[in-house]
């Protein structure tokens, strides 16, 4: 799926708003959607007008990707049928041939919905009577956001034979079948080219299953003010936006150790890729200093492969905390390959009693599974987890939501850590509510190692005095540069190398 907003240009020419700065990365659940348009209504905006703004918006989309054809605009019950009505009407004044099918009849209709059901002077198909053969553009204004149930019936006909249909496929606000908020399926769903949202992204535009149904996302401001403050989750698309600002890239007069110093533990000499991977990531991310901390017996293997990265052997896991300690010392990261053992657990534990930033990945959350209880009551300062979703499932065995968003919200509160749930659709929630979804993440990142090498970007990050949730995202979202950057074939190996193009492409990117 492609994520990305009208430009202004084109906007302009239809006298359309595009979505501007930070507004472009808010996130509302369907409620805080409802919400926000309640208030603009209240505010003085009549819903006609932001229905028939919706509308204009799709219809003039259409119109720039196609000089003309032939429109099968499917229509439900809803608002979203109201939509519907309004690009039907606006299409054929533009002189396209439009074909409009409706779930339900005109007189079924209510409020604004209602009112452009009446504006509608053509013929309105049956379901059965629709020909799919004919369209080259199909539009679903079935049911929006609002979907709480399984589709059925002729829905469900209209849906199937839209997506074996030959032509272009453009959803109203969000897919029909999508759940607005957690992304799951009704049993099926339109199978979308591009997808108009409106005002702003859904977590359903972000989160897999649903992401792969929408295309190619793009977002109109219709007039509906996003307010700074609502009420539920704090959601935000991960990008620049969110973190660029705190992500300061060196300076011609820093020293080495203006940019912290991390600490990475070490694991058996046969299982020390992963540390290095780690710690080679956070050291060409920008930490100052990186060492990897390993036991004595396990250090000729990290010394035939380290050069960049210092070494200092210890004889106990546990002493990593006194070299946490020592003031020039920054951040540490702990699991990347050390196995799963007491003494790991008792370095864990030891190194959050430091209160300095720690990221946990790997064998160090699994080895609270018995007792995640005790991982929680010693965090104490900035912490990041960084599970895969068996990881969590171990560490949070109570915690099911529909929503992966709301997992890891409830997640981070319950740890008092950032959680960052990893996967296509990795999700960053921090305690005090905020949620960011990543969208950038290529399908080569799922191999081997690649996990260690995003511990040791956000490791890298949260060193250099960057804000934990800050870091975890700015991670997070280079990782998935460095994906599309390394592109098909890409080996966690390879990474390190395509490390300074995402940052020199992050020191160039708009704050969006």
């Amino acid at each position: 799926m492609i994520l990305r907003e009208f430009s202004d240009i084109f906007f302009r020419s239809q006298g359309i708003a595009s979505a501007r700065g930070k507004e472009k990365l808010r996130v509302l659940t369907t409620a805080q959607m409802k919400a926000a348009d309640e208030a603009a209504i209240t505010a003085g905006t009549p819903g006609a007008e932001l229905m028939e703004q919706a509308g204009r918006a799709v219809a003039s989309f259409i119109q720039s990707r196609f000089e003309g054809g032939h429109a099968l605009v499917m229509v439900g019950p809803g608002n979203n049928g109201g939509d519907g009505f309004v690009i039907a009407r606006l299409l054929q004044s533009r002189g396209w041939n439009v074909e409009l099918t409706s779930l339900v009849s005109l007189s079924a209709f209510k409020g604004d919905a209602f009112l452009k059901a009446q504006h509608w002077n053509g013929r309105v198909a049956s379901p059965a009577e629709v020909d799919f053969e004919k369209p080259n553009v199909i539009v679903d204004a079935l049911f929006g956001t609002g979907l709480t149930r399984d589709i059925e019936g002729d829905a469900d006909l209209l849906i199937r034979r839209a997506n074996a249909a030959g032509a272009y496929r453009v959803a109203v606000d969000i897919p029909s079948g999508v759940n607005g908020d957690s992304g799951q399926i009704a049993g099926i769903a339109f199978h979308a080219d591009t997808t108009i949202s409106f005002a702003a992204l859904k977590p359903g535009h972000l989160l897999y299953p649903g992401r792969s149904f929408c295309g190619e996302v793009q977002v109109a401001d219709i007039g509906i003010p996003i307010p700074d403050i609502v009420e539920g989750p704090r959601l935000f698309k991960n990008g620049p936006g969110l973190f660029k600002e705190a992500v300061v890239l060196k300076s011609a007069q820093s020293h080495k150790y203006d940019h912290g110093h991390a600490l990475v533990l070490g694991g058996h000499k046969w299982a020390s890729g992963a540390a290095r991977l780690c710690a080679d990531a956070a050291l060409r991310v920008g930490a100052g200093l990186v060492t990897i901390v390993a036991q004595e017996g396990d250090c000729d293997i990290y010394a035939a492969h380290l050069t960049s990265v210092m070494l200092k052997p210890i004889d106990d896991y546990k002493k990593i905390a006194a070299h946490l300690a020592h003031p020039k010392a920054t951040a540490a990261c702990l699991g990347p390959g050390a196995g799963l053992s007491d003494d790991l657990k008792s370095a864990v534990l030891s190194a959050l009693g430091i209160g300095k930033p720690v990221v946990l990945d790997a064998d160090a959350l699994s080895v609270f599974e018995s007792q995640p209880e005790q991982l929680f009551q010693a965090i104490n300062g900035p912490v990041i987890l960084t599970p895969h979703l068996g990881e969590f499932r171990r560490l949070f065995p109570n915690i099911e939501m529909a929503s992966k968003a709301l997992r890891a919200q409830e997640a981070a509160r319950v740890s008092g850590a950032i959680v960052v749930l990893k996967g296509a659709d990795t999700v960053i929630a921090s305690p005090d509510g905020r949620i960011a979804i990543n969208a950038n993440a290529p399908p080569c990142l799922a191999t081997a190692g690649s996990g260690d090498v995003l511990a040791g970007l956000i490791t890298g990050l949260v060193c250099r005095s960057i804000p934990a949730f800050e870091a975890a995202c700015a991670g997070v979202w280079l990782h998935g540069e460095i994906g599309q950057l390394g592109g098909e074939g890409l080996i966690a190996d390879d990474m390190k190398f395509f490390i300074s193009k995402a940052l020199t492409h992050l020191s160039t990117v708009a704050l969006s």
